[in-house]
């Protein structure tokens, strides 16, 4: 049995989800598992994170330096806490934060890093990643210790496995200031859901026709608990932003459900939401490669059968 770190995100406070995919991973065949929180305090989420085998949660800060200024600090005590605690391995989700990170950990312990990751197999050291537009999966060999990798969020199905959990704070002896300075940070005000944590997202493509027309589609969305998604082509049509661009030059997401709208399929957009374990597709084109790569077609007007979805939601929210 290995001592197994997992680095939990949190947004505003609160557990990501896509964090408990990690947390299954990592347990394997029975590894013990410390997770390790750079913000707030162990309590508030110490039940939460046991109930899907974390047996001790750890406030990583530092002795005296505000980590917070600068990521460089916080891959710094990373780096410590993973020698205090002796852990031969550690995971974390492959989303802006996770990726930047990890990445200065592993430059910090001058060790392999693999990033993107879609399983793990710890006691072999092997992690499986998706490769050419996800025509093929890698499985890579980490031959450094501790292993480091992350994983794409929603990738591995969560799975809880309650145990008794303590807590505890780890002050890392680091010095400041960092190679780079957090001067201030912008968020999207907007309220969107991530799209590549999104555990449903609806998208559209190049007949949408207007950066108004998806309003329609966040109105579905809205009552989905979902994000919202566009093709390449709707963006370089001008009726999306590239942050909301999914496939091979944009995002790569894996959605418990993916409903396209008007997408013909391509290859390049497929590669970045093939991993979604339920696809449905609505197109008129009833020869459109999507439907030979969904899990349900609809034949029929996106902007009939959407409508149509979205009144039968609120018909069923209204009768709850």
């Amino acid at each position: 049995m290995a001592k197994i770190g997992v680095l939990i995100e949190t947004e505003k406070g609160v557990i990501k989800e896509t964090n408990f995919g990690v947390l299954t991973a990592a347990r394997g065949d029975g590894n013990e598992i410390v997770a390790l929180i750079l913000e707030g305090q162990t309590d508030p989420v110490k039940n939460v994170l046991a109930e899907y085998g974390a047996r001790t949660v750890v406030r990583v800060n530092g002795d005296g330096v505000d980590l917070s200024a600068s990521p460089d600090l916080k891959a710094r005590a990373l780096a410590e806490a993973i020698k205090a605690f002796e852990l031969e391995a550690l995971l974390g989700l492959s989303s802006a934060t996770g990726r930047d990170l990890m990445a200065r950990l592993a430059a910090v312990l001058d060790v392999a890093m693999v990033s993107d990751c879609v399983s793990v197999n710890i006691a072999d050291k092997t992690v499986k990643k998706s490769h050419f537009s996800g025509k093929t999966v890698a499985t890579l060999k980490l031959k450094s210790a501790p292993l480091l990798c992350s994983i794409r969020p929603n990738a591995i199905e969560a799975q809880k496995d309650p145990v008794d959990a303590g807590g505890q704070d780890f002050a890392a002896r680091v010095e400041g200031p960092g190679r780079v300075k957090v001067r201030e940070i912008k968020k999207d005000d907007s309220g969107n859901i991530d799209l590549t944590e999104a555990a449903t997202i609806i998208t559209g493509g190049r007949p949408i026709d207007s950066a108004e027309n998806f309003k329609m589609l966040r109105e579905c969305a809205q009552l989905l608990g979902a994000a919202v998604g566009a093709s390449r082509a709707a963006v370089d049509a001008g009726f999306a932003p590239h942050s909301m661009q999914v496939g091979q030059t944009g995002k790569t997401v894996s959605p418990n459900l993916y409903i396209a709208c008007g997408l013909s399929g391509s290859v390049q957009h497929f590669a970045g939401m093939k991993t979604s374990k339920v696809i449905v597709a609505i197109n008129t084109d009833k020869d459109a490669p999507i439907f030979e790569k969904c899990d349900y077609g609809i034949i029929g007007d996106m902007f009939e059968v959407v409508p149509a979805l979205t009144r039968a939601l609120k018909e069923l929210e209204g009768s709850s």
